[in-house]
């Protein structure tokens, strides 16, 4: 699934986003500012109207710049960890959206912004990634993927719906995890066909949430980022948290979580429910650390993370007791990085924690 917003319903968040978003290129940071995949078709938040000053292309280039910085710690993560992870496919550093995930009113502006030709489109290339080294672009339109024709633009005011999206990151998904893929797209009206040479990479993709906070969440192969990261925290920090959701996925938590039939709604925080979710959030933690390490960042920046902005997240004496408290995390990772500094080979693979994800959560 990915998120969906309104045009007119988001236009206040962009307006908050956008500083952050351009200032991202010049930030101090371990990465690039590069890809994601944000989408803004549809909402939990109701319509309003669209602040005068954020006119359409302000709106929809912020919502790129933003997906495109999560879109290339996604791809560095689990383009350095594949030998950390079970579940494989092919990585290629592009991110897609489809015409009709965005609301029938917003889509002139989108076609205007990112140039959709087929209702499938190309929203942003990561830097030296796959697709970038194949020559793709920014705004081109897919014709076919993998031997599979994509659909027409079709009618303008269509179903909002990720459907197409979805279909074709699972085609991708689908494809042998190191063999290349084929695509033609449209540009300017002339069918360019290339091969993405795709990387082996750990099973996931990468998803703003937007109207979401500091939230962040996976649920075994979508990693969803919530917008206000993208507000004030660099790459590297970004990165500690997807690093921290992506450990979710390779450990299998949702799937181990569901066989213990443990509940995550109101009774989360109690008894056995609330101690085996505080045992996954622990393995995630330290996996994390790990996870970052191989894909080149410091992995000293987890526990500084949880130092110095922690007690903005975990919110201090109302935090969710199936979290261990900032200092506590900080102290735990502390333990980790002094693993990591004594093992100079890359990728380190951490047998101990890696095996936890076979073990029944008891």
């Amino acid at each position: 699934m990915r998120l969906k917003a309104v045009y007119q319903g988001r236009m206040s968040i962009v307006m908050r986003l956008l500083p952050a978003v351009l200032l991202s290129a010049g930030a101090a940071s371990a990465v690039p500012p590069l890809p994601v995949s944000v989408s803004l078709a549809g909402t939990t938040a109701g319509p309003a109207a669209a602040p005068a000053e954020a006119p359409p292309r302000t709106f929809f280039e912020a919502l790129r710049a933003a997906d495109l910085r999560l879109a290339t710690i996604g791809y560095r993560l689990t383009s350095a960890n594949p030998a950390l992870c079970d579940r494989l496919q092919p990585q290629i550093g592009m991110p897609i959206h489809a015409l009709n995930q965005y609301s029938a009113e917003a889509r002139p502006n989108a076609i205007g912004v990112f140039g959709f030709e087929t209702r499938l489109g190309v929203e942003a290339v990561v830097a030296d990634g796959p697709a970038a080294r194949a020559g793709v672009r920014s705004g081109d339109s897919i014709q076919l993927l993998a031997g599979k024709r994509q659909p027409g633009i079709g009618a303008a005011d269509a179903a909002e719906t990720p459907a197409d999206r979805d279909a074709a990151e699972a085609l991708i998904a689908a494809q042998p995890p190191g063999a290349p893929i084929a695509m033609t797209v449209l540009r300017d009206g002339r069918a360019v066909t290339v091969s993405i040479p795709a990387v082996v990479g750990c099973r996931s993709r990468f998803e703003i949430l937007l109207g979401s906070g500091l939230d962040a969440s996976a649920d075994g192969a979508v990693v969803q980022i919530g917008e206000k990261y993208f507000e004030g925290y660099s790459d590297a920090e970004i990165a500690v948290i997807v690093a921290h959701e992506l450990a979710h996925n390779i450990l299998r938590h949702r799937d181990r979580l569901d066989a213990a039939k443990i509940s995550r709604g109101l009774m989360a925080e109690l008894g056995r429910n609330g101690r085996l979710i505080r045992q996954t959030e622990d393995e995630a933690d330290r996996l994390s650390v790990y996870l970052l390490a191989n894909a080149g960042y410091d992995s000293r920046s987890a526990p500084q993370f949880w130092r110095e902005k922690g007690g903005t997240i975990d919110g201090g004496l109302f935090r969710s007791r199936t979290h261990a408290s900032s200092k506590a995390r900080a102290t735990a990772l502390d333990a980790v990085v002094q693993d990591i500094a004594r093992r100079p080979e890359r990728p380190i693979l951490p047998a101990d924690v890696l095996a936890l994800r076979t073990q029944p959560l008891r």
